[in-house]
């Protein structure tokens, strides 16, 4: 197979794309004993920037309340641009809803961290994870729709 015929993934650039900070009720909520309720809510999505360049962000938000006084939000888009270049089109999916996430969680997770411990509160860690899950259930719901739809799957 010729060299420029092989399937190439390179990662471009890593960068955080948007960050966001509440703690609205500070510094009351300092006093707070009781452990907080802390939510995470998880996603990602990818699109093409020009011919064989990817953009994939990752966006991580964690809200944190305790009792009926919301302690903190925050919402970081750790971002990517990949370039990805020969791959067969049915390889495409799981590459930018699998490996480029994967490959972006541990910057989100780590500004998490420090952004959680930065506004006064114990950093948030969040646990080690896979996009395969996540992915699956994405395709699922989109042939689910489809099928309602009376359309084929993409």
């Amino acid at each position: 197979m010729s060299e420029a015929l092989q399937p190439i993934f390179a990662i471009e650039k890593i960068y955080l794309k948007d960050l966001s900070v509440e703690a609205p009720n500070t510094p009351e909520v300092f006093a707070e004993r009781e452990a907080p309720t802390v939510n995470v809510d998880i996603n990602s999505q990818a699109r093409e920037v020009e011919p064989g360049m990817f953009e994939v962000v990752l966006k991580v938000t964690i809200t944190a309340q305790s009792k009926d006084k919301a302690m903190f939000l925050v919402e970081a888009a750790q971002a990517g641009l990949f370039q990805i270049r020969n791959v067969p089109a049915q390889d495409m999916g799981p590459l930018l809803g699998i490996a480029c996430p994967n490959t972006l969680f541990p910057y989100a997770r780590e500004t998490i961290s420090m952004v959680t411990s930065r506004a006064g509160f114990p950093p948030v860690v969040l646990a080690p994870m896979s996009f395969e899950g996540i992915y699956q259930q994405q395709v699922e719901q989109q042939m689910l729709a489809a099928q309602a739809a009376g359309g084929k799957p993409n």
